[in-house]
């Protein structure tokens, strides 16, 4: 080749081809996402999925599949029923609560309960073992807000159950029932627990779910016989006291369906704890102490944001089942997938919350493009500019120069 030769380069316009390169980006994310809805909307993965939910299930004892359908389909409820209808005992509390046919075939410990239905209330008019008689009082047609006064003559009770009324706080004088051993009040509109709850030094079992709790007393600590606590559906409530520590018998701990953001340090120390639920609430990661929990056999943490388990879990020996979502699970300890001891189930959403939620994922991501590119345009408008103001001023700097030489020989 010869030195004066002359080569013709092509020059293209890099505007024409990266808006080729656009289109061809842009059709191709259209055919991708268009085979992932046909995918999602398919009804061969949505069977799948029903199979092998059915292939768990086969694997389970009764008890464990008993426990999983009790939390994966209950209802997510959070308002009272109206109060104007009663509640018939013979249907409604009875299939929601087997024990309620234990007190029908044992009219003695029934005489120790106080139940509310709605509106509706009754106190046992007789004491086991005892001559006397306490007044039967029942109110119907009126909407209870709060509970009766003629309540705290009956201290020998030992089992609460009220649920679905209006009642917005506990009594006054609840201290004084030192016999109780169930406190179960679901489904009311009670939004604060008081201090005198950790006089309570002979109960057993708590269940304050689906009512307007905000925050959990100290004090509650103090009740060191409480085995079972369930705290769900409050939704306001984000965290729990420290001296919760001290429930060294708690074996079942529910507090799904709140606003925990992570697993409150109390419950990892109840050292007897069997079952924990932490689903429905805003987790996105698990402690890596979380095997302190050395007797736990249950965990629910399902719909939350975890995209990991730690691989701490794998050190619980006593571990049997685990619930988790797989939507944005990623990393799981291997001992968890290939142990044929542990139920380890992933369940999804439904696929048309996941592809609304990947719609506004793209959509965020070509916001942010829009935005570069605007920056890369002002970037190089302000470059152009800077660019010609030096060129004028090497300009200027060079005439004037001149100017000074021509004045010179002048």
């Amino acid at each position: 080749m010869g030195p004066n030769r002359k080569l013709d380069v092509p020059v293209y316009d890099l505007s024409a081809v990266r808006g080729i390169w656009e289109v061809r980006v842009k059709k191709y994310r259209t055919r991708q996402k268009k085979e992932q809805e046909r995918v999602e909307n398919s009804a061969l993965a949505r069977i799948d999925q029903q199979w092998q939910y059915r292939i768990y299930c086969k694997s389970m004892k009764a008890k464990e599949l008993q426990q999983l359908h009790h939390y994966l389909e209950r209802s997510l409820l959070t308002e009272p029923a109206p109060s104007g209808g009663h509640l018939d005992r013979t249907t409604d509390v009875q299939q929601e609560d087997p024990r309620v046919q234990q007190d029908e075939d044992h009219p003695d410990r029934k005489d120790l309960i106080f139940r509310l239905e709605g509106d509706r209330w009754l106190v046992s008019s007789h004491i086991p073992g005892k001559g006397n008689s306490v007044p039967s009082v029942m109110f119907e047609g009126t909407v209870l807000q709060d509970f009766p006064r003629e309540l705290q003559w009956t201290t020998y009770l030992q089992e609460w159950h009220v649920r679905r009324t209006r009642i917005r706080q506990l009594p006054d004088f609840l201290a004084q029932f030192t016999q109780l051993t169930v406190l179960e009040i679901p489904r009311n509109l009670i939004a604060d627990l008081p201090p005198q709850i950790g006089k309570l030094s002979a109960l057993h079992r708590l269940n304050i779910s689906y009512n307007r709790l905000s925050r959990v007393p100290p004090e509650l600590g103090d009740c060191e016989q409480l085995e079972r606590l369930e705290l769900a559906g409050n939704l306001s409530l984000s965290e729990l006291p420290f001296e919760l520590s001290g429930l060294k018998q708690l074996v079942h701990l529910d507090i799904s369906e709140n606003r925990f953001a992570s697993i409150p340090i109390c419950a990892l120390r109840m050292s007897r704890l069997q079952l924990l639920d932490l689903s429905n609430n805003q987790l996105s990661d698990l402690p890596q102490d979380m095997d302190r929990l050395q007797q736990l056999s249950t965990l629910f943490v399902h719909q939350n944001s975890l995209s990991y388990l730690p691989v701490c879990l794998a050190n619980i020996s006593s571990l049997r089942m685990v619930v988790a979502s797989g939507d944005g699970l990623t990393s799981v300890p291997t001992r968890l997938c290939n142990d044929p001891e542990i139920k380890f189930i992933r369940l999804y959403d439904n696929p048309e919350k996941r592809r609304r939620k990947k719609e506004e994922e793209e959509k965020k991501k070509k916001e942010k493009r829009r935005r570069w590119r605007e920056q890369e345009v002002k970037d190089g408008s302000e470059k152009e500019f800077m660019e010609a103001y030096i060129s004028t001023l090497k300009d200027r700097g060079q005439s004037k120069v001149t100017c000074s030489a021509s004045a010179a020989n002048c």
